[in-house]
């Protein structure tokens, strides 16, 4: 399989929560996803007024940063790899707010 490219991960990002139901979302969850290995890259998704959004940048006012390699992240959004079994292994590191990314989290089921 060929290695994706940063731009494809933020992609399969936008489309997977493309018609994602975040109203019950009350007040602002943002989130820095930090890519490390190849490709290498950081991209946001932030929940706001019932709106979830994907950007290719930094978030600095962000609830937590999640940190995986791409293809993690590919098999998380995907349904591969269970979310709680990749932090619980390492191939998914939580910075800040453990809660808010649970939030996130539930939104992948």
């Amino acid at each position: 399989m060929k290695a994706l490219t940063y731009e494809q991960v933020v992609e399969a990002f936008r489309e997977r929560f493309k018609n994602t139901d975040v109203s019950s979302v009350e007040g602002t969850l943002a989130f820095q996803i930090n890519i490390v290995g190849k490709p290498e890259g950081i991209f946001y998704v932030e929940i706001k007024d019932g709106e979830i959004h994907i950007e290719p940048y930094e978030y600095y006012d962000r609830n937590a940063i999640l940190i995986a390699s791409a293809d993690n992240l590919i098999k998380l959004i995907n349904g591969k790899l269970d979310p709680v079994m990749a932090f619980t292994l390492g191939k998914l590191k939580v910075e800040g707010d453990i809660g808010a990314a649970l939030e996130l989290i539930k939104f992948l089921k």
